[in-house]
């Protein structure tokens, strides 16, 4: 067996710090997770019940040293992840928060990733300023958009063709319209559009 090292052994140290959990804990929590089939560290100390959600977003951000932000309820808007294609967001676990003149603020699962940079560059020129997030709710947040803009765009669709058929009826209404009346204030006969025009042919 080979024990996990690397994020999930400092990231323990950091809950030790806390006092979240016993050096013990920290131990045997190493050794469960590498014979768990979770991918997710934090995810598997979620399902454990080892630790809450505010006191992991508080460890999480206190091992990257970036301020951490809770995604979940957190309305997102909407031209800022439209910049950004869906399994881009999703394969890197980050989620655009806000724009502040030239900075971007990008919530990410793992802001010490080396290549978030250039793809995220790839979209947008703004400067970047990362927050970290959980990562099941990062994915959860941008799969809720997604999913609600392709329903609003199935929407808009069905509206638009709604649209283009009353505009070609109202069209054709008009094509088979011999005779437009105006009421007249009078009691002579109507006047008609064609009035000229049979005047004009006598």
């Amino acid at each position: 067996m080979s024990v996990k090292i690397g994020f999930e052994a400092g990231f323990l140290e950091i809950l030790v710090q806390l006092m979240f959990i016993t050096p013990e804990d920290a131990i045997e929590l190493l050794k469960r997770y590498d014979e768990s089939d979770v991918d997710q560290f934090d995810e598997f100390l979620m399902s454990e019940g080892i630790i809450e959600h505010e006191e992991l977003l508080q460890a999480l951000s206190q091992y990257y040293q970036v301020p951490s932000f809770d995604v979940v309820g957190y309305f997102f808007e909407t031209h800022l992840l439209r910049m950004f294609d869906k399994d881009m967001l999703l394969r890197n676990e980050i989620i655009p928060m806000q724009v502040d003149e030239n900075m971007m603020i990008m919530v990410a699962a793992n802001p010490d990733n080396s290549e978030l940079l250039f793809e995220i560059g790839q979209n947008v020129s703004y400067d970047i300023r990362f927050y970290v997030g959980i990562a099941r709710d990062i994915c959860d947040a941008v799969k809720e958009y997604y999913d609600k803009a392709d329903t609003q765009d199935v929407e808009e669709d069905e509206d638009l063709r709604q649209e283009h058929l009353l505009v070609s009826e109202f069209h054709k209404m008009e094509d088979e319209e011999n005779l437009i009346v105006y009421p007249s204030d009078s009691n002579e006969a109507p006047y008609s559009l064609f009035n000229d025009q049979e005047d004009s042919s006598e």
